[in-house]
């Protein structure tokens, strides 16, 4: 049966493909326009309002069906704490982004039946109403030639099975992975796309996803 899915903060459309190519109503939403060009099912408008007005787009429902969120990690990533964490220069800015993040999962679980946040390791699990991660994933167990942790916090969703890992290079007995430098920092060089390219999910990550949450719907 079809299912009205809204992927949050996503504008590269990645999701959104993949569970209407399995035959669901999924739609994107984000305040940038979807880099794939789409402007049937992708909602360019405040996240907050999508969720809480479902019957626009989930024919005539008041909830939806799953709802993915993609929070921007900018401020919450333990890599950011240089400027981020309490004594730095923008540490309001992280207060602002925990609390805004935690009143987006406060109304998702009102607004849709099943829910999951993604952001990589930071500082939600310890200083947000979310509480801790229901799990910690790794790009390179789902067939993905690449290292970071992200945590997914999950509402009556099961946790993530991997699919296929990838090991990585040997380097001075510590494994690296392709996505980044022999020394573990990633690869990609400061610019104005860095943020989101980054945040990116990666396509088995999606595909995990779709195939194992999208046959409970």
């Amino acid at each position: 049966m079809m299912a009205n899915i809204l992927i949050g903060c996503e504008c590269s459309g990645a999701l959104r493909r993949r569970f209407r190519e399995a035959g669901h109503n999924a739609w994107s939403c984000d305040l940038k326009p979807a880099e794939d060009g789409d402007c049937n099912y992708h909602i360019m408008f405040d996240v907050f309002h999508v969720l809480t007005h479902p019957w626009f787009w989930c024919e005539g429902e008041k909830q939806w069906d799953l709802f993915i969120c993609h929070p921007d990690c900018t401020a919450l990533t333990v890599a950011g704490n240089h400027v981020y964490a309490a004594g730095k220069p923008k540490h309001h800015e992280r207060l602002k982004a925990i609390q805004e993040t935690g009143s987006l999962w406060g109304l998702s679980c009102q607004y849709a039946k099943k829910v999951c946040f993604e952001n990589p390791q930071g500082v939600l699990s310890t200083q947000s109403i979310m509480g801790k991660a229901s799990q910690y994933i790794q790009p390179n167990r789902f067939g993905d030639d690449a290292s970071k942790k992200t945590g997914l916090w999950l509402k009556d969703l099961p946790k993530l099975k991997g699919t296929k890992t990838i090991p990585g290079r040997m380097v001075n007995g510590v494994e690296r992975w392709a996505n980044q430098t022999d020394s573990g920092q990633n690869k990609l060089g400061p610019s104005p796309q860095r943020a989101t390219e980054r945040a990116r999910t990666y396509p088995g990550i999606a595909d995990a996803m779709v195939d194992q949450w999208g046959q409970l719907l």
